[in-house]
């Protein structure tokens, strides 16, 4: 017996600095059958050297408290260890010990070969995948209240598995994502399902307000879960349809008062002060990793490439990346040859098992500096992707192909890598997603592009403000992104007798009245039209175009129910002042479907509107929305 089994001593001692990777190697050789908490406290030799045979409640205690610690650190790489109970409990003497085995999955890991120009793109879009997968997961556990068998297994429920991955695609814990693509996905902190166009896409989005801009700037789009998303846009849209005029502020907080009282708000789904218990955001530093990762990710490439051999250069390269210097390259293969030493080390006690997770052909690695792994212990079913979480992350490469928020070149790279994870993929398994503020390219971009390409004209319908289907034929002259949103600027000018009829006037054609800038995903329906007649449309810029849009606009003002609302400061060019008990914001609004919905996502706050056309326009476009929903399950909206 260990010196801590008598005296009951808990400080935890792990001279070796591999403890996580013992208790791998004890349950990989032991793999399927499960093991008590008292057999790997004796097997593992970190374990056993600290807290003995387990033969006190101190000792106890503390060795369940570590070994938690050391599965939930391999958990959050994507090894998870399953469970069965009944746990042990420090307040519960004489109670049984759990049960524990690795979670492997009935079903083979996909693996793939990645090509280095890949690697920038595939971290990023591991990157958003882990991060759709964390936020879907917190919700899942924060929405269940049901209590769980104590004698059922219990699995982690939030394995993140980028670890998987990383053992094929080494070097993908080097790269750099970008600080702006960081920040734009950890911004969003709740994931939701929502129907667009028949399709479900898991939207990331900030708070309940994001997502209802969301759903309201996709015409005929609905949420399909949570639940408590749902609800929470339909206590906006019954607000919206209860909007006061701003141009009498007295009578619409009176209106007000008196729908609050009779209306119990329930808690949306997210808190704007921060209670709600989203998930933990990603930090890049998750790339790096700490010396353990790093050679967990080492010991599953390895295991994963039995027979095959490989530079100590070319590992150092991959596992801790790109030296500039010679003398940087030889301080890194000397970290990954006491790596291999680590992994290869077996225990001083014959008894416990160690961390010889596979043999080393030492000969070729001291003559040539080739490493050369055998006799795996197994692990190698950990290395690679499982089915599900390849499809979430060819959609986020798709998404990041087809999304503004990578650079031209690598968007091309990211739209090649996806055609090569497709094939790895069954059809219709893949869960497209999307970012709330950074939409895919919208299904009419192309029969757009083509239109422009061909100079042809577009017959579109299209949804205004109101939520009405509208049909005309326009000249698309540019496609342009703003704020992340696809638009395209369309020219009326073939409506106007004198460029029907060849008499062409310069002056003409750059009319303000002749341009219209469309939002791309509020177009349902673009069939290309060949004209009768050749036309050219001016070329005027983006700029011009977005300031005569501005200048055009429509002056509009609305009151809130308290002052100093965040939501308000994102208004370029508004005009606040005080009103009764909030505050009335005056702007001048260019898209009549953007205010109607923005209005709409910020009912909450929102006492009234005014002019009494846009009015009536977001009255009209909530009261359709609530109408989709009559009859509907528990999504609150039926299709």
């Amino acid at each position: 017996m260990a010196e801590g089994a008598s005296n009951g001593r808990r400080r935890f001692s792990d001279k070796w600095g591999k403890h996580e990777l013992d208790v791998l190697a004890v349950l990989s050789s032991a793999f399927p059958q499960w093991l008590t908490s008292r057999q790997i406290a004796q097997r593992v030799k970190a374990y056993a050297d600290s807290y003995g045979e387990l033969a006190d409640q101190a000792a106890k205690a503390a060795f369940a408290k570590q070994f938690q610690r050391d599965r939930a650190k391999l958990a959050a790489m994507g090894i998870a260890i399953e469970s069965r109970q009944p746990e042990y409990s420090s307040k519960s003497e004489g109670q049984d010990f759990a049960s524990y085995r690795l979670q492997l999955g009935d079903e083979p890991r996909i693996r793939m070969r990645f090509e280095q120009e890949d690697l920038p793109v595939l971290a990023a879009a591991n990157y958003l995948a882990q991060s759709i997968s964390i936020s879907s997961a917190s919700q899942r556990l924060e929405q269940e209240n049901t209590k769980v068998s104590r004698t059922a297994p219990r699995v982690p429920q939030m394995p993140v598995p980028g670890l998987g991955l990383d053992s094929i695609a080494p070097g993908l814990g080097t790269q750099t994502i970008p600080d702006a693509l960081v920040k734009v996905i950890d911004s969003r902190r709740f994931a939701a399902t929502v129907d667009v166009d028949g399709e479900h896409i898991n939207v990331a989005y900030t708070d309940s307000d994001d997502l209802a801009m969301f759903v309201l700037e996709h015409p005929g789009s609905s949420i399909i879960s949570p639940q408590e998303a749902a609800d929470a846009f339909n206590r906006r849209l019954n607000a919206a349809t209860h909007f006061g005029s701003a141009d009498h502020p007295e009578e619409a907080f009176k209106a007000h008062r008196e729908y609050i009282a009779a209306t119990e708000h329930a808690a949306d789904v997210e808190d704007s002060k921060g209670k709600s218990k989203a998930r933990k955001a990603l930090s890049a530093s998750f790339q790096t990793g700490s010396e353990v990762d790093r050679r967990l990710r080492l010991m599953l490439f390895l295991s994963a490439h039995i027979g095959e051999e490989f530079p100590m250069t070319d590992l150092a390269e991959r596992f801790i990346g790109h030296s500039e210097t010679d003398d940087e390259l030889r301080k890194s293969v000397a970290v990954i040859r006491k790596d291999i030493g680590t992994l290869t080390t077996v225990s001083d006690d014959g008894e416990m098992a160690g961390s010889q997770f596979f043999d080393i052909d030492w000969s070729l690695l001291e003559s040539e500096g080739i490493i050369s792994a055998t006799n795996s212990l197994g692990l190698e079913r950990l290395a690679g992707i499982s089915p599900q979480y390849l499809s979430l992350l060819t959609a986020s490469v798709s998404y990041l192909a087809h999304s503004p928020l990578l650079p031209a070149e690598s968007r091309k790279q990211a739209q090649s890598l996806y055609g090569r994870l497709r094939e790895h993929t069954e059809p219709g398994e893949t869960p497209w997603l999307s970012l709330t503020g950074y939409e895919l390219e919208p299904p009419c971009f192309q029969a757009v592009t083509d239109a422009i390409h061909s100079k042809s004209l577009l017959d579109i319908e299209y949804t205004d403000g109101a939520g009405r289907t509208r049909e005309k034929v326009v000249a698309p002259a540019k496609i342009f992104v703003d704020e992340g949103v696809y638009y395209a600027a369309v020219w009326n000018g073939i409506d106007d007798p004198a460029i029907c009829s060849g008499r062409s006037k310069t002056d003409v054609r750059r009319r303000h009245g002749d341009w219209q800038m469309l939002r791309l995903a509020r177009i349902g329906r673009a069939e290309i039209v060949k004209p009768q007649e050749s036309f050219t449309i001016p070329d005027v810029p983006i700029s011009e175009l977005r300031q005569w849009s501005f200048d055009n606009g429509t002056l509009a003002a609305f009151i809130t129910d308290r002052p100093g609302l965040s939501f308000i400061d994102s208004l370029p060019d508004a005009r606040v002042e005080p009103s009764g008990e909030g505050e009335i914001v005056h702007l001048t609004v260019s898209s009549d479907s953007w205010f109607v919905a923005f209005c709409i996502a910020h009912a909450r706050h929102i006492v009234a509107v005014s002019p009494g056309t846009l009015r009536t326009m977001i009255v009209a476009r909530a009261k359709r929305e609530l109408s989709l929903g009559d009859g509907g399950t528990h999504t609150g909206r039926s299709r």
